[in-house]
């Protein structure tokens, strides 16, 4: 196994490992560079559904997405689709995926099936970065926030509105809303990451909307600088797999009138603890 970092903030692509095929040893050592590195990359995997899924539980439980139905015979697999005369992608925005859950996910990881000849990159940014690089000041006052986060903020509801037409899960809620820590320590690493994303954070929990807005913005920018972030070409058999507890993603919509499909898991976290 060979790993190769691909920006200085963040991301490893990991070459010579067949994911259909993993051992123990594999796959400790795989954890341990999607820890150092927050998201990390595999190429040219041919994997189906249900060897997807089957790598997938080599690294937590498997958990449905709340609003669009998964694949038939594969629940926790959900299709990631955007077709050739739509105009608004998936997941279009920064965020750190479903932080209006209680138990937001741990990880998620997708697996490219059709791509663009050209664009649909994905984004990522380091929230240890984001965090650490804030004065001392500002660590202080977020130390004592609570973020409020909820699925019905408009720019992210939008990115899910034409897979909600076709493909909606009937036991859905309107909304979900959660409130976590503004800083949240890692379980596994004991580091501290930000976790607010411009997707779903609304406010701050005993402040008005007003009154929050001017530090969130602040912040919504702050995290996303360029030196946080690395950024990943698909090609199909590509496979992404990040840690929502550190980092932040965003599928960038530059591929109008082609089609893209990927497949989508995410695996069960807990809830965040502050410091």
């Amino acid at each position: 196994m060979e790993i190769h970092s691909v920006a200085g903030a963040l991301g490893a692509e990991i070459l010579g490992v067949d994911l259909a095929r993993l051992d123990d040893a594999l796959v400790a050592g795989i954890r341990r560079a999607w820890l150092d590195h927050l998201v990390i990359f595999f190429r040219d995997q041919d994997l189906t559904p249900a060897q997807f899924l089957a790598f997938a539980r080599r690294f937590g439980e498997p958990i449905e997405y709340p609003f669009v139905k998964g694949l038939d015979d594969h629940p926790e697999i959900i299709p990631v689709l955007k077709l050739a005369h739509e105009t608004v992608n998936f997941g279009g925005i920064w965020h750190s995926d479903t932080a209006y859950l209680d138990a937001p996910p741990m990880a998620s990881m997708l697996i490219a099936r059709e791509v663009p000849p050209a664009g649909g990159d994905t984004e990522f940014a380091n929230m240890y970065l984001a965090y650490e690089t804030l004065s001392d000041g500002m660590k202080r006052v977020l130390e004592g926030l609570v973020a409020v986060n909820s699925s019905s903020a408009a720019d992210v509801s939008r990115t899910r509105e034409d897979r909600i037409k076709d493909s909606a899960r009937v036991d859905a809620k309107k909304e979900y809303v959660a409130a976590h820590p503004a800083v949240r320590v890692h379980p596994e690493t004991g580091r501290k990451a930000l976790y607010v994303n411009t997707a779903h954070t609304i406010g701050f929990d005993g402040m008005t909307k007003e009154e929050s807005a001017p530090l969130l913005q602040y912040l919504f920018r702050h995290q996303v600088r360029p030196d946080f972030t690395c950024r990943f070409r698909w090609r199909p058999g590509s496979i992404a797999l990040w840690d929502n507890r550190c980092a932040q993603h965003n599928a960038i919509n530059d591929y109008q009138g082609h089609r893209r499909l990927m497949h989508r898991i995410t695996l069960a976290g807990d809830r965040p603890k502050g410091v």
